[in-house]
């Protein structure tokens, strides 16, 4: 589909053929690490974890109560057993269950071995050491069995799983402290442009703070992954090309900001070119169409955009994906759903657009979405003030109000 407001002569790429491109030109990097389990979160499991021992390791209470044997029920009756002991979690009940005892037991304790069963506390009675059970006690209850969460031998986590969080609890669980992981994606960005101010120096006429490394720092903020802020490079074609391939000498992956669309000083593509090899460049997506992917040697190179809405989009829907395969991480795609429309939109088709919206949730679950307000992919306050993408389609002409549309959040809190 042509792009009703581009001068472009042919059709411009799609997302998904982008993506696709992407897909086929990218292999995970080779290389593993041994990582502590404290520093293992975000890694990328290069071997599959196998429990060394059973989870739980021995038979334990699933509430406080009172663990007994099954055989001493009295077919339906209330009855009474003798109180022998008790069992803390982390303290066993020392000796031998007899017929017509109990134990107290807490949550996690250790079940005596001649036990089966564990009542509630709040469903007996205690009188001294005589403990009174009701008619409707339930036989083979409240009792966790030996491996019943993950049985010894068996695979804990499979690779090559992103670590989180739960993931190293589950790993803890089984008493492994240390794991082989990716090693890291080493990573280096700059921005290019003669108009671009580094934080800290006065802003003279003409100028402007430079906001992309920010953002790209924090977009890249990954345990995975191995980070280097270059600075700034000024549109000077010969200097620029240096870099690029004094860069690609050292680092899997080279991102860019600036410098990639059709200005008399945007030389990325040309560069690119001339030391390496172009993929693609411009894309059928709004904010962020000069985008250009390629490659350096064996260094994978990404051009985005120089206005900071369009270099978050970019990056979002077609650098992270990039990123997560050639760390050997998993694929996985965003969230998406559909939610009404509470604002008119505008759009002209030809291109997949990304704007930005303030999503909400009412008392019966149903979800709702407004423009965010400016569109511009300057306007970088509209971006920090939403919560979601509304995604609109290469072939939408707009939105009325009260129509129903794509959103993809930002995060799970609304």
């Amino acid at each position: 589909m042509i792009d009703a407001c581009s001068q472009e002569s042919r059709p411009l790429l799609s997302i998904d053929d982008a993506l696709g491109r992407i897909k086929t030109a990218v292999n995970p990097v080779n290389g593993t690490e041994k990582a502590a389990l404290k520093n293992a979160l975000g890694r990328v499991l290069a071997e599959s974890v196998y429990s060394p021992i059973n989870i739980p390791h021995d038979r334990n209470a699933a509430m406080d109560g009172y663990a007994f044997a099954s055989r001493d029920m009295a077919d339906g009756q209330a009855f009474t057993l003798a109180l022998a002991g008790t069992s803390w979690a982390g303290r066993p009940f020392q000796g031998r269950l007899q017929a017509g005892q109990c134990v107290r037991i807490f949550t996690g304790a250790v079940v005596p071995e001649q036990a089966d069963s564990v009542i509630m506390q709040e469903h007996v009675q205690v009188q001294e050491q005589t403990v009174h059970f009701p008619a409707d006690t339930r036989a083979l209850q409240n009792v966790r069995k030996i491996g019943e969460d993950v049985k010894q031998g068996e695979c804990l986590i499979a690779q090559p799983k992103k670590l989180t969080a739960v993931d190293l609890g589950l790993l803890a669980s089984a008493g492994i402290d240390e794991v082989t992981v990716k090693r890291q994606l080493k990573i280096a960005h700059f921005s290019t442009g003669d108009e671009l101010t580094s934080l800290g120096r006065p802003l003279e006429p003409g100028k402007i703070y430079d906001s992309n490394r920010a953002m790209l720092g924090g977009l890249l903020s990954d345990p995975g992954y191995s980070v280097v802020d270059l600075g700034v490079i000024p549109d000077n074609k010969q200097l620029l090309e240096d870099r690029f391939i004094e860069a690609s000498l050292s680092y899997d992956v080279i991102i860019t900001t600036g410098g990639a669309s059709v200005g008399e000083a945007d030389y990325v593509k040309e560069i690119l070119q001339s030391c390496g090899e172009v993929n693609f460049w411009k894309i059928a997506i709004k904010p962020g169409k000069p985008l250009a992917f390629g490659k350096i040697g064996q260094c994978h190179f990404f051009g985005l955009p120089g206005n900071p809405v369009a270099v978050v989009v970019t990056f979002q829907q077609i650098v992270a994906p990039a990123l997560r395969q050639l760390s050997g991480a998993p694929s996985a795609k965003p969230l998406r759903f559909t939610a009404t429309c509470t604002s008119a939109l505008k759009k002209s088709p030809g291109r997949q657009e990304y704007q930005r919206g303030i999503l909400s949730q009412d008392e019966n679950g149903e979800f709702f979405v407004a423009s965010a307000g400016q569109q511009g992919s300057h306007i970088l306050s509209s971006m920090s003030q939403s919560g979601c993408y509304i995604v609109l389609p290469e072939a939408c002409k707009g939105v009325q109000a009260g129509d129903r549309v794509t959103v993809e959040p930002f995060s799970l809190l609304i």
